[in-house]
């Protein structure tokens, strides 16, 4: 039986309430996702897909509906309470990084993410081995850049520092907010496979949002679209393996 690493129950998210403004923006949503679940997901502009984001990582609470993690109810959690838990890549390189920190010292702030913090040594010298290690294993010579300020890094060295930065720890769940739309082509698909082979050795439960209708058939185990608020599509296993670009792109009709 699947375990259930994230539950929305009937998420309704209503902005600017009693304006003129006043916008319906999630729609009775309810959604499961289970652990080890890569799910991409699709929808126009508008659809509310960085809402459902938000309203996952605690950046805004629902106007009703209940948001569950591993079956407790974060619904009123503030964000810094559910960041040890949920870690999110966004799709600007400049965000999820210090840029005046090292490479080293950003890494280091990851590691001690969600832990209390005290009047202690930091420690960075004994984690300069162990950080040098895994960064080897990226694209991008980040390895070679451990101690330059990451404001200094190309985007592409800085956004797969700031995916390092999310998984490091491993999450309970994985937020990945187009963290590739900002990069050139090559860039782009060498994260792609980077963040693939990571979630799959990690067996991290992900939710990755696209606009690139292929990326979203090839990777991941199940692909959902969202429109006007609501999941229009939920395809898993063989029914996403058939899916066709031509088939998702009924969806995005008027």
């Amino acid at each position: 039986m699947s375990q259930a690493i994230l539950t929305l129950k009937n998420i309704d998210v209503t902005v600017n309430l009693n304006t003129s403004e006043e916008k319906r923006i999630l729609k009775n949503l309810n959604l499961t996702v289970n652990k080890g679940d890569f799910i991409t997901l699709l929808g126009t502009n508008g659809a509310g897909k960085s809402t459902l984001f938000n309203t996952i990582n605690g950046s805004i609470f629902p106007t009703k509906g209940q948001v569950l993690l591993a079956n407790q109810d974060i619904t009123n959690q503030p964000e810094v309470s559910r960041a040890s838990q949920i870690a999110q890549v966004f799709q600007d390189p400049k965000m999820g990084t210090a840029p005046r920190m090292t490479v080293s010292e950003n890494l280091l702030l990851a590691q001690k993410r969600g832990q209390k913090r005290g009047l202690k040594l930091r420690g960075l010298r004994q984690q300069k081995d162990y950080f040098l290690k895994i960064a080897s294993q990226l694209p991008n010579g980040l390895d070679q850049r451990l101690d330059t300020p990451t404001g200094s890094l190309s985007g592409g060295q800085r956004q797969t520092l700031s995916f390092l930065m999310a998984t490091l720890n491993q999450p309970q769940l994985l937020l990945l907010d187009e963290h590739t739309a900002a990069l050139d082509p090559n860039t782009s698909r060498q994260l792609m496979e980077l963040t693939n082979q990571v979630v799959q050795e990690k067996q991290l439960t992900c939710i990755m949002i696209t606009h690139q209708l292929a990326d979203a058939l090839k990777y991941g185990n199940r692909t959902i679209v969202l429109k006007d608020g609501q999941i229009v599509l939920d395809q898993a296993g063989q029914a996403k393996k058939d899916l066709t670009e031509e088939e998702i792109l009924t969806y995005f009709a008027d």
